[in-house]
This record gives structure tokens, C-alpha cells and sequence, in this order.
């Protein structure tokens, strides 16, 4: 890149040599974008019109131009938390994990608490977790908090356990095992609650800044009662509007609907929890997990509450969503929200947009309720790159032919399910060009979309998602959040012959995208734009 813009919202800058993809023109290498919106797409030719009435030009130089992508499923401080402190998903066994442990513990002796995320069990040689005296004795002792990748679970030292009084008799305390349920959610709660406000600040901060060097200009933030705080939530909320950076979009999972909306929340939704998570064999399921004889999870939620939910954040003009996962959890939401529509009307419903996070195990019957009842299914296709397969984490829970069932992407957009992307960081991380990848080339080949769908869903899908028809492509008109791209050639690509190919053809006027065939370079994010502001320039470029 070889201008510098100047941040100012009431700039006109016109940016043209490279490729802008945008619907309204296939082949458009310039965009005019004037008061936080895009003004115009076009041709270089029609650009020298612009160019003495603008404030600022800046060369692409050949750089491609894109919508900024949307995240549609973060936590925001617990993924600025392990970006800055103690990260454990790459540690390869509980030996490597024990020695990451004991050098953080040392290198922060003022923290009054430490914490932790990413240990999974099920990749380490040693197939378990790490006991609490094995952490008593890393820590010297101190308070720590150390979650699954999956974050449904965790284990945590007796110096935490012992600030949480009455937790030994909380559901989800066996003693030596991980922490789930309700005696999870009390030490997570005691365990934010140490933190200090600059602590909090700081991890939200770098969170914000990491996302904004990926591309990504709208973070939907899922928090809630048994998630974070309410300190935590609208402290995001009040950084998001006073300092540049991606948007934030606030969801707080609480049945208190007017509560969700007195701390500034869009939707008293996101990880409204019917139920947990596979790996933690928390997540609701109809029939038992294949390695756990007669376990069929944890259910939070039953269709009523769901029903009366759903129908007390429509009356309030809110978005209702719920986390569900197992195939019992997410019938559970169906019914419900079918219920709420017998009372209130299937048009009032539709029209409210609500969501449901994660929805992995799917069947046609949900499918097709989904569709009816205009559900958003919010979802990460990270998670089937890091635990589908033959032989990954979903096939030994579940058996190999329950497991391939999930994330059935495709089939939600062959029903007409709107599909919104996001990374559920920091269970996956921020990552939305393997976001996309990892979609267009699901371990499961009739699971898998075109990478123009993918791309749609992580761009576009994030805006529908919070009831914005107008954003999330680059028209005039819509608002300017873009990021600029250091890409090779752009091609317009399905990864095989399950995904129709009538757009692949160049005839089509479809606007071309870089090829995400496994194994190759992903894009390098060059600049970020949020509301025409700039957020983020990479070094020397």
C-alpha cells in the first residue's frame, strides 16, 4: 500500500488499481467511499472522474478489496485473555501443558488470579486432564482457572474452589474430574470477578485489535449471567463506542429479557444454554454417547421455557437465541419456538430473527423447522475442522455415523436457513479466511458450500443476523466496512461436484474470490475499515 489514509469520517476517498468485489459491478477495480459509506463501485476508466474531487486516492496496487467480516459468535475478553496470557491449545501432552502452567505462573507473581484456556484432553497422549493437585503444586498454590478448549468445562486449583463457598455441592462437582454445570458457572463467575478492571480492559483491547488485523469489522459478542459479567458486558460495549475498532454487537444470554435490554444488548440470546458441549458430553442428545454407556448429556432448557422466552423477547421487540448443540437440545429450541409462533403468529416470529448458536446435530425435520420458522443458524465451521473426520473428537463421542451428520451446511442452505459465520473464540480461533475455508472443504464432502456462500455467510449473514438487510456488501449505499488484501489470483471456486458450479463459470459475472484449496497461503489482511474509519494498517505496508 502506498498511501496512508487520514481518519476522518467526513473524507472523501476514492481507492482504485485493484480488484473491489462487489455485486453491483463483477469486474469493478475502484470504489468512492464519502461519509462512512460506499458512494460508488467501477472501473478504473470511470474512476479519473473521481479523482480530482476527492480527498484522498489510494493506489490498491493490484490489492483486492472486500467486505470486513462479520464474527458472528465471540468472547471477547476471554479470547483477549488467551491471546495475552496463558494458552494451552497447542501444548501437543499434559507434560507440555504442566510446564506452560508452572513458566506462567512465574512470570505473573502480582496477578491475584491466573487463567487459562485450550487443554484438551482427548489430543494428549496421556488422556486426561491435569488433576487439582497437579495444579496446586504448579501454581504454588495460587488461584487458577483453566478451561477446555470447548470452554463447557474446566479444572481449576483448591485455592479457587475454596473462594466459591458451597461449590462441592453444585451440580457438575465430582471431585477429580472437570468441573461442569452449575458448580462451572459459579467458579468462572468468582474467577472474572478477580480480575481486575484494567485486566479486563486490557484483554478486550487486544481482542478488538487482533480481530481488526484479520480482516473482521463487526464482533457479535455473546456474554451472559453463567458466561461473564454484567461489568464485563457493558464495559465492551462503552470501549466499542469510545475507541476505534470493530463494532460490537452485544448479545446477553439471560430469560431476563428486560434486563438483556437495560445493559444495551440487541437480544436476550447467544448462549442461553439448552444444553453444553460435545467434548465435555454435556450436549443434550436423544440417544446415548458412544463413549459414555447411558449418557445422554445435560438438558437446561425445555420447550416451555423456550416457548415463553422466545415470546417475551418478541413482545419486547428482542432477538431470542439459544446455544444448542445435541440433536435433543436443538428439538428442544424447535418445539419451543414453533410454540411461541401457535401463540404470537409465524409472521411475527420470522420477522424477529432469532438464532441459534452452534446447531450441530441436525436432522431433516430441524432443517425444515428451522426454515419455517426463520431461525438464523449460527455457526462455526472451525469446529468440524478441528473435530470432524473419521477419527476426530466428534466420531469417538458420538460413532462415526452420527458424526457425520454434523454441520450439515449444505443442507441448511438448500432449505433456505440463513447462515451466519463466527469463530465461538476463543474455542476456535479468530480466523475468518479459514472460517471459510474450512466450510467450502468440510471433512464431511455433502456437508460442504461454495466458497461464495461461505464468504456470504461470514460477511453479509453476520448483518442479517442482527436484522441488517442493507450491509455486508460493498454497493452504494452500505455502510464502508471493508478490508484490503494481499491475495493471489482470484478464482470463483467450488470444491467439487456436490456444490453447483453453474456461478464457477467466468460467463456468470460472478465476482472472483482467492482460492482456498487446502494447504495453500491464505490472504494477509493490509487494512481494515470500519464505518470508514480506519482500524487497522499492517506494518510497512
Amino acid at each position: 500500500m502506498s498511501e496512508t489514509l487520514v481518519d476522518s469520517e467526513h473524507r472523501t476517498v476514492l481507492l482504485r488499481g485493484g480488484e473491489v468485489h462487489s455485486p453491483a459491478d463483477p469486474f469493478a477495480t475502484a470504489m468512492v467511499v464519502e461519509r462512512g459509506h460506499v458512494a460508488w463501485v467501477g472501473s478504473e476508466g470511470a474512476a479519473d472522474a473521481f479523482a480530482s474531487g476527492v480527498d484522498e486516492v489510494v493506489d490498491l496496487e493490484g490489492a483486492l478489496v472486500t467486505p470486513a467480516f462479520v464474527d458472528a459468535h465471540v468472547h471477547t475478553t476471554a479470547t483477549g485473555l488467551a491471546l495475552t496470557g496463558l494458552d494451552l491449545s497447542a501444548a501437543a501432552s499434559l507434560a507440555e501443558a504442566a510446564e506452560l502452567i508452572r513458566s506462567y505462573a512465574r512470570s505473573r507473581p502480582a496477578d491475584r488470579i491466573l487463567i487459562g484456556h485450550g487443554w484438551d484432553a482427548a489430543r494428549w497422549p496421556e488422556r486426561r486432564a491435569p488433576r487439582r493437585e497437579e495444579l496446586d503444586e504448579l501454581t504454588g498454590g495460587r488461584p487458577l482457572y483453566l478451561t477446555r478448549i470447548d470452554v463447557h468445562s474446566a479444572v481449576v486449583t483448591t485455592a479457587l474452589l475454596d473462594l466459591v463457598p458451597g461449590v462441592r455441592d453444585r451440580t457438575g462437582f465430582r471431585d477429580g474430574e472437570p468441573l461442569t454445570g452449575d458448580a462451572h458457572h459459579a467458579v468462572r463467575a468468582a474467577a472474572y470477578a478477580a480480575l481486575s478492571p484494567a485486566q479486563r480492559t486490557e484483554a478486550q483491547r487486544a481482542a478488538r485489535q487482533h480481530a481488526a488485523s484479520l480482516g473482521i469489522g463487526t464482533l457479535h459478542e455473546c456474554g451472559g449471567p453463567e458466561i461473564s459479567s454484567e461489568d464485563d458486558f457493558t464495559g465492551l460495549l462503552d470501549l466499542a463506542r469510545t475507541e476505534r475498532g470493530p463494532r460490537v454487537v452485544g448479545y446477553w444470554a439471560d430469560l431476563d429479557v428486560e434486563r438483556a435490554r437495560a445493559l444495551g444488548a440487541v437480544g436476550a440470546a447467544g448462549d442461553l444454554f439448552a444444553d453444553g458441549s460435545l467434548g465435555s458430553h454435556t450436549a443434550c442428545l436423544h440417544d446415548a454417547y458412544a463413549d459414555h454407556a447411558g449418557h445422554t448429556g445435560v438438558a437446561h432448557l425445555d420447550g416451555d421455557t423456550v416457548a415463553a422466552h422466545v415470546a417475551a423477547a418478541t413482545e419486547a421487540g428482542l432477538q431470542a437465541g439459544f446455544h444448542a448443540i445435541g440433536d435433543a437440545a436443538v428439538g428442544a429450541v424447535v418445539d419451543g419456538v414453533r410454540a411461541a409462533a401457535e401463540k404470537l403468529g409465524l409472521a411475527r416470529i420470522r420477522a424477529a430473527r432469532h438464532r441459534v448458536e452452534h446447531a450441530e446435530m441436525l436432522t431433516p425435520e430441524t432443517i425444515a423447522a428451522f426454515a419455517e420458522l426463520g431461525l438464523t443458524a449460527s455457526v462455526q465451521p472451525a469446529f468440524d475442522a478441528a473435530w470432524g473426520g473419521e477419527d476426530g473428537m466428534y466420531a469417538e463421542r458420538l460413532g462415526g455415523e452420527r458424526a457425520r451428520t454434523l454441520n450439515p451446511y449444505a443442507a441448511l442452505l438448500r432449505a433456505g436457513v440463513p447462515l451466519a459465520f463466527g469463530s465461538d473464540s476463543p474455542v476456535t480461533p479468530l480466523d475468518p479466511w479459514g472460517t471459510v475455508r474450512a466450510a467450502a472443504f468440510h471433512r464431511t464432502p455433502e456437508h460442504r458450500i461454495s466458497v461464495r456462500a461461505a464468504f456470504t455467510a461470514h460477511t453479509r449473514g453476520g448483518w442479517r443476523a442482527v436484522g441488517r438487510d442493507d450491509a455486508g456488501t460493498l454497493v452504494p449505499g452500505a455502510p464502508a466496512d471493508y478490508a484490503i488484501w494481499r491475495a493471489e489470483e482470484l478464482v470463483v471456486q467450488a470444491p467439487d461436484d456436490r456444490v453447483a458450479r453453474w456461478s464457477t463459470d467466468p460467463r456468470s459475472g460472478t465476482p472472483g474470490l482467492p482460492d482456498l484449496t487446502p494447504g495453500g497461503e491464505l490472504p494477509v489482511c493490509l487494512r481494515t475499515v470500519v464505518f470508514g474509519q480506519t482500524v487497522f494498517v499492517r506494518p510497512n505496508e
